[in-house]
């Protein structure tokens, strides 16, 4: 098994300005790492991670969320196991697929983003980032549950320290104390909503949340808090990420644009490409039950692992000409891509697969199609150059475009 020394530091400056080339370093010399500051087993390769995501002989478990997520967001249905998971899983799962996904939220999706892309459509000019994709997908969630949109201003500064707490690799008491106010302050202002919502049940997903029952098991006012922190971090800060990430792949490769402009089919095919290629989560830890023999080594009972996508999904054993941005590549199947059964690993796979999937494939076939009818010759604003920032999760944090405006 490799030291940290023998592998760029994942803490360090080099690696947050650009972790490819340690990726690569790691998926080739050092597999399995012991990274004393983050007390972690880092995994970088495509089978090794697929394999502790899938965890198909109970060696690996989520009981790492207990100190990584119920700080900020309470007991969440990622930290559960067994039928405990499975019921809570059957409890939400229905609203973020089929007709619930298609009646009730398609609708919510496409007003949303319309009226983003309102502000700006005449303006020829426009940040993809902070006009368009922080607000869009905070401005679903908080419709689909029924909350006020005039408080996204909370929730995107409440699911932005989540995401810092999630990412304080580092363990900067900061961070760790705003992440834990954090909780608090979501909890007073979600409980007496919740309350209110069980005595008055309406058609948005909060009362489905409140209503809904599986095996004479309805969820706690506990539970539905939790869910709902953890939707709004979750679902707000990758969709933002992922469809920033998306224009900034495709304004990079002019002709692919060209080609997904052309045919609306193939943004499905942008969207998985940007989940391998540059990934919103870069990386997921997972605990150790048992000793498990993994590329590199042996990680012992009880241990952090900590998985990394970024790396995984640029695998050259796995994906041919693994660095290059390509739609059109065969070894990525898109028809899978927002299932369980997907290719690539960034929504996690197996049991623990992310239950928005769908609903993320949605908010970008919907938001990415508006944009592109808004804004039909966009570019890039004239000398700027897009820079991704972030370890354990990674965007663009600003995308200027101009584009001329579109009559009508």
């Amino acid at each position: 098994m490799s030291t940290a020394q023998q592998a760029p530091d994942i803490l360090s400056p080099e690696f947050a300005a650009d972790p490819y080339p340690a990726y690569q370093v790691m998926r080739e010399r050092a597999p399995l790492i012991w990274h004393e500051a983050t007390q972690s087993y880092i995994i970088s390769r495509y089978e090794d991670v697929e394999r502790v995501f899938k965890d198909k002989n109970g060696e690996f478990t989520t009981d790492n969320y207990t100190w990584q997520l119920e700080p900020v967001h309470g007991k969440t249905i990622l930290q559960l196991s067994g039928r405990d998971h499975a019921v809570r899983r059957a409890l939400v799962a229905p609203a973020f697929r089929g007709s619930d996904l298609e009646r009730k939220f398609l609708p919510v999706i496409e007003r949303n983003s319309r009226e983003l892309i309102d502000a700006f459509r005449h303006t020829g000019s426009a940040d993809l980032v902070t006009d368009y994709a922080t607000r869009f997908p905070v401005n679903v969630i908080a419709d689909m549950l029924g909350l006020d949109k005039a408080d996204h201003d909370r929730f995107h500064r409440w699911y932005t320290s989540v995401i810092a707490f999630l990412g304080n690799l580092a363990g900067d008491p900061e961070v760790a104390a705003a992440g834990e106010r954090t909780r608090q302050e979501f909890a007073e202002y979600m409980f007496p909503i919740i309350r209110e919502r069980r005595e008055n049940l309406g058609d948005d997903l909060l009362s489905t949340l409140c209503a809904a029952e599986v095996d004479g098991v309805q969820m706690s006012d506990e539970d539905i808090k939790a869910f709902c922190s953890l939707l709004l971090a979750a679902g707000g800060e990758t969709t933002d990420k992922a469809i920033a990430g998306i224009f900034v792949n495709l304004l990079l490769h002019p002709e692919q644009l060209a080609a997904v402009r052309e045919d609306r089919g193939l943004i499905a095919r942008a969207f998985a490409e940007t989940l391998r290629y540059t990934p919103p989560v870069q990386m997921i830890m997972r605990q150790s039950a048992t000793e498990v023999e993994l590329s590199g080594g042996t990680v012992p009972p009880g241990a952090t692992v900590t998985c990394l996508i970024g790396a995984a999904n640029r695998d050259g054993d796995r994906y041919q000409d693994p660095d290059r941005f390509d739609i059109f590549r065969d070894d990525l199947t898109t028809s899978t891509a927002f299932s369980a059964a997907a290719d690539h690993l960034s929504f996690a796979l197996g049991r623990h697969f992310c239950v928005g999937a769908l609903l993320a494939k949605a908010e970008v076939e919907i938001g990415v199609g508006q944009l592109l009818d808004a804004m039909p010759d966009v570019r890039l604003a004239d000398g700027f150059d897009p820079v991704e920032q972030g370890v354990f999760t990674r965007g663009p944090q600003s995308v200027p475009v101009r584009f001329t405006p579109v009559a009508g």
